[in-house]
């Protein structure tokens, strides 16, 4: 059903702070600035978020997959890492070592230096929180060298290409994305992730279940199972989740499908939705999935 990522939205309490870094840092520029709208705020389930000021930022390549900003108050309790949801945006790059070096006296905190993935030698990624505690992965992969046709930067800091989902039980994950959504997923096997041991106090060589949600090409869900230590993520009444607050997919094939929409599609105008008719749901570890169907749909 899910086709590609078109935005990520993040919560910020400071919105010009976070467009400053991503335009001077990773080289984002924006394309519209505005105040969300009441009826927009409840196609969120959010209605708290009405009348709040909002970014919609582009990479340089201008490829079509916007960075949207939110401004939102701090919630207490909530840590990257540590909860459940959306938990990291994994963006491509042309040079992670280059860029690490550009980061190092930035609003961009390295939390893990770039380095070979131990599964695929040939991508190098690293990690970082940025201004509005949120976690990023910036990963070189060179031409030819993903097993699952996600592309190469086109720029020097390019698109979301992987999202990360953390939450309490892989089974839940996947049948949400692969049962509910007819997604193709792959069976969970046990990975290290540094930066979850990092956050969570757990040892260097502690592994969690690690799945992946496959779109058609370019784009990936990657499903982690979080260990007991995390808890449900932190919500003010009537507001979006803080810090990766949720996650916009254009879909095909949805047609006739009885989904459990926490918000029933509707036609919205303006990017990323330009007249197609975009519904809510809310997955097996309570994140948010906004869906834009095709026109008729």
């Amino acid at each position: 059903m899910l086709v590609a990522i078109v935005a990520v939205t993040l919560t910020a309490p400071d919105l010009m702070a976070v467009e400053q870094a991503y335009a001077r840092y990773l080289g984002y520029h924006t394309v519209e600035r505005g105040v969300v709208s009441a009826e927009l705020a409840r196609g969120w389930d959010a209605p708290a978020v009405a009348g709040r000021s909002y970014l919609l930022m582009q990479p340089a390549s201008g490829e079509p997959v916007y960075l949207r900003i939110v401004q939102s108050p701090v919630t207490p309790g909530y840590e990257p890492l540590q909860t459940h949801g959306w938990n990291a945006n994994e963006i491509l790059v042309e040079d992670p070592d280059k860029l690490a070096e550009q980061l190092r006296e930035s609003p961009f905190k390295i939390i893990g230096e770039p380095r070979p993935l131990t599964m695929n030698p040939k991508v190098k990624a690293m990690q970082v929180i940025g201004p509005a505690n949120e976690l990023s992965y910036l990963t070189r992969i060179p031409p030819g060298g993903s097993i699952f046709d996600l592309g190469s930067a086109k720029s020097f800091v390019d698109r979301t290409f992987i999202v990360v989902l953390g939450g309490p039980d892989m089974a839940a994950m996947q049948a949400f994305y692969g049962d509910l959504l007819g997604m193709k997923t792959t069976p969970a096997s046990p990975a290290v992730v540094n930066v979850v041991n990092d956050a969570n106090g757990l040892p260097q060589d502690f592994s969690i279940p690690l799945g992946i949600v496959q779109l058609p090409k370019s784009f990936l869900i990657e499903l982690d199972e979080y260990p007991k230590t995390t808890r449900p993520r932190p919500r003010r009444t009537g507001d979006l989740p803080p810090g990766m607050a949720m996650v916009t997919f254009t879909a095909s094939a949805a047609a006739g499908k009885q989904l459990p929409w926490v918000v029933e599609p509707t036609v919205r105008e303006g990017k990323p939705y330009d007249g197609h008719r975009v519904g809510l749901l809310r997955g097996g570890a309570g994140e948010l999935v906004e869906v834009v169907l095709s026109i008729g749909e």
